[in-house]
């Protein structure tokens, strides 16, 4: 199972091309809509996200409600179409594609990357995450976004513990920043308000939990299926993400393996289950049935109100870098394409455990499988 994508930022429209999805999974448009909305919000967004409506039009791989398994075909529209009328572009932005895209591919304007290079292609992998998201639903698979950081402002490692799901999708929801916290939302609003005065930009960390995923999805014969593996590159693909880490990730240095390591309990009426996890529901780059639990940097956009200094590449001489519209913070847009990046991750590598080909398959053997596996 795989996904491709098209297009630019400033195009006619973005395409997406979904092939080897499963078929029978009923599919939800107005849930894919609701999610590139989510994309479009948060706190910090520039003038584009008033510009542009973004809604799915699927053209192929559904019918009478249902994915067909053959390839999905979708679109989204972009109402700011103005790629002919803008300007070439010659001064590379520090930190974005701009430079090495340029020599990559032999291009003297800028703007034949950037177009590309935009993080406006990135509602495709929300529609790509928004398909799984409905074949995961029908095997109780369920994810929750949100942003632990923001501008140096964290959400404590303690603060969220024994929440529920539930609890942790009604106050994101509340949140113009998709932080749980009411308090440390206000603080991070205040954040981009002052960034935004001195034309800057920021950052932030974002976190995802996926719930449900049966234990033994991956695989630790081959490094390419190592489900951990397949997580990091999945968000690492994420424009303007900078560094990924599964459970306790980089804090599992400062500890012992006494520590570290997540005890294993049975009883008859939970099964088995760990106090702690500290390994992010991933042991041996297989799910271990905890909760998954991945979390990403986001650097702050490339883009600034006062140009870093760069340089003219048809002379090399000195210059500062583009500015287009841009981007205050967009910590809490990233939260979901990150999660949609995930789930996309989890349901390849969940169709190469159970199957592929059909909805109605694939449940049975989850189903055959769980019954059949001693402990679970």
């Amino acid at each position: 199972m795989r996904f491709l994508t098209a297009g630019f930022s400033h195009g006619k429209g973005l395409m997406l091309i979904i092939d080897g999805f499963p078929a029978n999974v009923p599919v939800d448009e107005e849930l894919i809509n609701i999610d590139l909305a989510r994309r479009q919000a948060g706190y910090g967004r520039g003038g584009r996200q008033k510009i542009e409506m973004d809604r799915v039009e699927i053209l192929s791989g559904v019918l009478g409600g249902k994915t067909t398994g053959s390839p999905i075909g979708a679109v989204v529209w972009n109402r700011d179409y103005s790629i002919d009328k803008m300007p070439d572009v010659f001064c590379p932005r520090p930190g974005h594609a701009d430079l090495a895209g340029a020599i990559k591919y032999n291009q003297e304007n800028i703007r034949n990357i950037l177009e590309r290079a935009s993080a406006r292609e990135t509602a495709m992998r929300v529609i790509a995450g928004s398909f799984a998201r409905l074949f995961l639903m029908e095997l109780g698979i369920k994810s929750i976004a949100f942003v632990r950081a923001i501008g140096g402002v964290y959400l404590e490692e303690g603060d969220l513990d024994d929440w529920s799901m539930e609890m942790l999708e009604r106050t994101v929801s509340l949140s113009d920043v998709f932080c749980p916290s009411p308090e440390k939302s206000e603080i991070m609003k205040r954040q981009i308000d002052k960034a935004r005065e001195a034309s800057d930009t920021l950052g932030g960390v974002v976190e995802v939990w996926i719930r449900g995923v049966p234990i033994g999805v991956g695989d630790f014969t081959q490094w390419n299926r190592r489900l951990d593996a397949r997580l990091a590159q999945a968000v690492m693909s994420v424009p303007a993400i900078k560094g990924v880490e599964i459970g306790t990730g980089f804090g599992l240095g400062d500890l012992t393996g006494k520590t570290a390591h997540d005890a294993i309990y049975f009883s008859q009426g939970k099964g088995i289950y760990r106090h702690t996890n500290n390994a992010g529901g991933l042991e041996g780059g297989m799910s271990n049935g905890e909760d998954i639990v991945v979390r990403a940097a986001m650097k702050p956009i490339a883009t600034v109100g006062q140009p870093l200094d760069s340089i003219d590449i048809r002379t090399g001489t000195s210059a500062k870098a583009l500015v287009e519209r841009f981007d205050t913070c967009a910590v809490p847009a990233a939260s979901v394409v990150v999660e949609a990046m995930c789930l996309w991750a989890v349901a390849v590598a969940i169709c190469d455990k159970f199957g592929r080909d059909e909805l109605g398959d694939i449940k049975r053997a989850v189903e055959d499988y769980k019954k059949n596996r001693r402990m679970l």
